[in-house]
């Protein structure tokens, strides 16, 4: 698929939704896109969780590699 066949079905899709969550996050998306590519600006809610997850560590909340695969093996076996 080219880019310009890429474009044409988006901005079918665009024209086509009334879902206004879509097309925020679509702005949000482009906007950044266009401002500056290389550089992503977290949200407040990322950078309270990437806070928490920092304290989690520290407070030793936290697992080892191992154990992290250990839990997911068994999550799957149910």
């Amino acid at each position: 698929m080219s880019t310009t066949e890429l474009k044409e079905i988006l901005i079918e899709k665009i024209q086509k939704t009334d879902n206004e969550n879509v097309l925020v996050e679509l702005y949000k998306l482009l906007d950044k896109e266009s401002s500056n590519p290389d550089i992503y600006t977290l949200t407040v809610a990322e950078k309270t969780e990437i806070y928490n997850a920092k304290n989690q560590i520290i407070s030793g909340q936290s697992l080892t590699n191992e154990e992290a695969n250990k839990e997911i093996e068994e999550w799957l076996k149910k």
